[in-house]
């Protein structure tokens, strides 16, 4: 009875942190944002969390889209890293088709960009490669 407990307030710490980690994306600080986005992808690379994430891909895509839009270099390849990740968690269903839709414009806007930097730039190659493996539907 006890693991059972010990377990689901492990789970619970575990999602508290996760969503400490996604509000601090937002965080005014570029080096805060960057930090967040480094705990979330190691948690989306260790743990599975569809159940976790389902009801938060949207808050979660529009806060990657601002990373992408509005930091640079390191943060922009995070963010690539990071949504690469929740296009893997979210799988080839149409959760994981509408994260890589929402951000296919802007993956291939950072990508053409020569101004952007060259790590940004390889994120956001390897995150359209991977989410379109994964994620979308049409085959073109």
């Amino acid at each position: 009875g006890s693991e059972a407990v010990d377990e689901q307030a492990q789970e619970e710490e575990a999602e508290d942190k996760l969503k400490e980690y996604m509000d601090s994306i937002l965080d005014k600080s570029a080096k805060t944002r960057q930090v967040a986005l480094q705990n979330l992808r190691l948690a989306f690379s260790s743990k599975t969390l569809f159940e976790f994430l389902l009801e938060r891909r949207l808050t979660l895509t529009d806060s990657l889209e601002k990373c992408l839009k509005k930091g640079k270099g390191e943060e922009q390849a995070l963010a690539g890293t990071v949504l690469t990740l929740l296009c893997l968690q979210m799988g080839s269903g149409p959760e994981g088709e509408e994260v890589f839709r929402s951000l296919k414009p802007l993956l291939v806007s950072i990508l053409t960009d020569s101004m952007a930097s060259p790590i940004a730039r390889q994120s956001c190659a390897t995150a359209l490669g991977m989410c379109c493996y994964i994620a979308a539907a049409d085959l073109e």
